[in-house]
């Protein structure tokens, strides 16, 4: 009978020693499968913001100071895709395989003037411009008045002494084709995180 005792001693700790090592299994088979769920699920979230940036909101930075004080040189703004702009809006357009950001003044067909203080007229009435710090007739080749072409935008920085914007020749008015987005929610600095 002590024989069988022992055996039983010994049979024991070899069950639980198997049962030990059949829990470790079920866990590290569940583990695995959390954490390949997770992985797939992380994949599909960054291919889908992925998509929406490029898509429909596409993120922006900000270089040179042609929207100074507006936007300032590395500010990171969100543009919504848009097919309709109006007077006052900031744009983001590509003009020679790079991203320009500008406001738009005025629309396809529209009369654009301005005079040699920089007061801007769209269709013979002066625009509101408070987001203007000094206005300036600025770098114009453009005989004024200017007609917006069909299916273009005239826009302008709001720096308006150093932006090289649609009055000049070489950069033109704007085809809608060629429009990235409507600026509207600026999310670098954080002291000015919001709505734009």
């Amino acid at each position: 009978m002590r024989k069988r005792k022992a055996k039983d001693l010994t049979q024991v700790p070899a069950v639980e020693k198997l049962e030990t090592e059949l829990k470790r299994e079920k866990y590290r088979r569940r583990y695995l499968s959390v954490l390949r769920s997770t992985v797939y699920t992380l994949l599909v979230v960054a291919a889908a913001a992925v998509l929406i940036a490029t898509l429909w909101l596409p993120v922006l930075q900000i270089y040179g100071n042609s929207m100074s004080p507006t936007l300032i040189e590395g500010d990171i703004l969100v543009s919504l895709k848009s097919d309709s702009f109006n007077t006052g809006d900031v744009v983001a357009f590509y003009y020679n395989n790079r991203i320009l950001v500008k406001r738009v003044i005025a629309g396809p067909g529209d009369w654009v003037d301005i005079d040699r203080d920089g007061n801007v007229y769209v269709n013979e009435e002066l625009i509101e411009e408070p987001y203007l710090v000094e206005k300036a007739f600025g770098i114009c080749d453009l005989e004024l008045p200017y007609q917006v072409p069909a299916n273009k935008f005239f826009v302008m920085g709001d720096h308006r002494s150093v932006a090289n914007d649609s009055r000049l020749s070489a950069i033109g008015c704007v085809a809608s084709d060629d429009i990235v987005g409507r600026l509207v929610f600026r999310v670098w600095p954080f002291s000015a995180f919001g709505v734009f």
